[in-house]
């Protein structure tokens, strides 16, 4: 009786994985040359009184970039353990804000163009009492995503008369 129960589950599998359905239509061809996916790259960035706790990143010349496009940074916060041996690596996207055992903060932080990412501590602290652990060798990781401008010529009609855009009536909220 085992025998044939598998023999039909065996024979079912197949009839079922062999099934194929007609084929959808084809989608429309991408433009030749557009990466639709985002870039990232690291940077490790030694901050001191000498460049002013500040690094200026040139974007490889490999990644094109454009105005439009999103710029976001991530710093390594910490490496953990797996729990099978290996490691992971634990990012923190910037700005991030440190806050110190002794009173005061700084932040990890960042501003760019679509040429350079300039990354940057800022305090209310003599930046220069922070420990090592904190300026040197810091890793960096810097994601291009991809964007285009949307169109800002719509009137308030336009939007009025948009099905997928839903406002709230703030003075009735609590009712």
């Amino acid at each position: 009786m085992k025998h044939i129960l598998t023999l039909f589950a065996l024979f079912s599998i197949g009839l079922f994985t062999s099934c194929e359905g007609d084929p959808g239509p084809p989608g429309p061809p991408g433009e030749p040359g557009i990466n639709i996916l985002g870039q990232v790259f690291e940077a490790n960035v030694t901050f001191n009184n000498g460049n002013g706790f500040q690094q200026l990143i040139t974007i490889p010349s490999d990644i094109e970039v454009f105005e439009s496009d999103v710029i976001l940074v991530y710093w390594l916060e910490e490496v953990v353990g797996d729990g099978s041996g290996g490691t992971l690596d634990v990012w923190s996207q910037l700005p991030q804000t440190i806050y110190l055992d002794g009173g005061g903060s700084f932040q990890y932080t960042f501003n760019h163009t679509f040429l350079d990412v300039l990354l940057f501590l800022q305090g209310d602290i003599d930046l220069d009492t922070l420990g090592s652990g904190f300026t040197d060798d810091q890793i960096f990781r810097i994601a291009v995503v991809p964007s285009e401008f949307g169109s800002a010529d719509l009137t308030m009609e336009e939007l009025m008369s948009n099905p997928d855009v839903e406002f709230v009536d703030l003075e009735n909220l609590d009712n």
